[in-house]
């Protein structure tokens, strides 16, 4: 089984939050009441996008271990407009705090003529 769930802005990508017991953040079992089907990759609790979630282990594997190179693309909303120097530094790997990411490519696009509002605006969201 695969499901596609367009996962909002403020929620966990997990089903279960390990924080404290008072914690009051969302997870994916407020959406979703499907058993056996888990997250295939993760999107951070502030962004908001496609989440394959399945109750296929291959396909889980295939998808979100990094031994296994899937290509994939995000569209990304930013405040301001990124130079093309901040592009390249993408194809050298950028360095996180847990270490330097792989090298990526990234390029501008045009806004879709279908995008929705987002919630908060991306302005207002604090990480």
């Amino acid at each position: 089984m695969i499901v596609l769930f367009n996962k909002p802005y403020n929620v966990l990508s997990q089903f279960t939050d390990k924080g404290s017991a008072a914690s009051d953040r969302k997870t994916l079992s407020a959406f979703i009441d499907i058993p056996f089907v888990y997250p295939a990759g993760r999107l951070d609790r502030d962004s908001e996008g496609l989440l394959i979630l399945t109750d296929d282990g291959k396909l889980q594997a295939r998808i979100s271990n990094p031994k296994h190179k899937m290509t994939k693309t995000y569209w990304v909303q930013v405040e301001g407009a990124p130079q093309q120097s901040d592009l390249e530094r993408f194809e050298q790997g950028i360095l996180l705090k847990d270490g330097k990411t792989l090298p990526s490519q990234a390029r501008l696009i045009d806004p879709p003529a279908d995008l929705w509002p987002r919630t908060p605006p991306v302005r207002f969201r604090k990480t």
